[in-house]
């Protein structure tokens, strides 16, 4: 029987993918092609209905093959992207696009992707939303080198369990002078501001829950900005003391009429004016937990993420995510901004859109080449 031309073939399909040497034995591909030796081929004969005849070898390969055709090839670059989905719903058509962007992105650069999940909202993240994420993503045909349900040098890779590195960005700030702590409620902020606004919906400063990265929220009128975390116009401890944030908020301070620019990938050059794009943002909320800017500022220095890939949506928070890497002493990611998919009536997608989540459409019967390939309007 001809196995070692069967497992030469065999090899240098795994050079190709990547998967070369030692990672097989460790992934168990080899344990998939148990050939038999010549020596035992010859003390048992091919009678045509032997288990290890030519024909059963050839069937083991070519399963092999497919196994292997269907992992990640291993990084040999430095690039690192991620996946950062929020298991507060389920995924929806717009995520499908823009994931799919980044893995991509990812192996066009022989590079890492990682799974995070961000699921710091304490009162709408589910653990069935964080498994069918997974799920969905999995079915789409994305794949990932690191994450939640595979571990990585950068573990844990769940942000509800990453409080220490969110606590340790908040002190470096606090000390540096960049925060001030602010009393105003939602309440406070929509007198002020003479009408209410979205950040008086679940997610505003004093709410609960996870604070939303809304890049049109209101610019914070200043009530608070004359505080400083170490003067003792608040009653308590000083910034040399304080070793936890809770029970106030805390907003990082921006300079009116700073300009913010960066080059997007994919929609090319933008520029914010502090003040006027947007003012002092919430880092820390009241209720104990970190913003969704300081998080995500801390977990991609830490997990060394190279670029971003996500929706247009975010890209008033990228202007403030890098004043925040500025003042950390963090190096900017690359920034690839993905057009919004929208409705039928030209509206953003949410989770709210149960008919267009991927396990709705799933149910329905489409393919993922369906979802992927489908011609969608996009916003802007």
């Amino acid at each position: 029987m001809r196995i070692r031309p069967a497992l030469q073939s065999l090899k240098a399909i795994c050079v190709h993918c990547g998967l070369e040497g030692s990672p097989i034995r460790k992934m168990g591909l080899l344990r998939q092609a148990r050939f038999p030796s010549r020596r035992r081929a010859r003390r048992r004969p091919d009678t045509g209905t032997e288990p290890n005849s030519l024909y059963a070898a050839q069937f083991r390969l070519a399963t092999l093959v497919l196994s292997v055709a269907s992992l990640s090839p291993l990084p040999t670059s430095d690039y690192r992207g991620r996946l950062a989905p929020s298991p507060t719903g389920y995924l929806h058509v717009g995520h499908a696009r823009t994931f799919w962007t980044a893995w991509q992105r990812a192996r066009a650069a022989n590079g890492a992707l990682v799974l995070r999940m961000e699921d710091l909202d304490p009162d709408r993240s589910r653990a069935v939303y964080s498994e069918a994420a997974i799920e969905d993503l999995r079915w789409l045909g994305i794949r990932w080198q690191e994450g939640p349900d595979k571990g990585g040098p950068f573990a844990p890779y769940v942000q509800s369990k990453r409080r220490a590195i969110y606590l340790a960005a908040w002190r470096k700030l606090l000390r540096g002078g960049f925060l001030f702590p602010c009393r105003c409620s939602r309440k406070d902020l929509e007198s002020a501001l003479g009408a209410p606004h979205e950040s008086s919906s679940p997610g505003g400063p004093q709410s609960s829950g996870k604070l939303e990265p809304l890049d049109d929220e209101p610019i914070y009128p200043g009530t608070c900005r004359r505080f400083q975390g170490n003067i003792p116009q608040l009653p308590g401890p000083t910034s040399s003391e304080l070793d936890t944030p809770e029970g106030i908020n805390w907003r990082f301070r921006v300079h009116d009429g700073e300009v913010v620019e960066f080059e997007d990938r994919n929609l090319g050059p933008q520029r914010f004016v502090a003040g006027k794009d947007f003012g002092d943002f919430v880092v820390w909320r009241r209720d104990g937990g970190p913003s969704y800017q300081l998080a995500c500022v801390a977990d991609d220095a830490a997990m060394r993420i190279t670029e971003v890939v996500r929706g247009a949506d975010l890209l008033k928070s990228t202007a403030r995510q890098i004043l925040l890497n500025r003042a950390l002493g963090f190096q900017n990611p690359a920034w690839f901004h993905c057009r919004l998919v929208v409705d039928h009536n030209g509206r953003r997608l949410a989770k709210r859109h149960d008919s267009l989540s991927l396990r709705a459409l799933r149910q329905r019967g489409l393919t993922p080449m369906n979802i992927l390939s489908a011609e969608l309007p996009v916003e802007g």
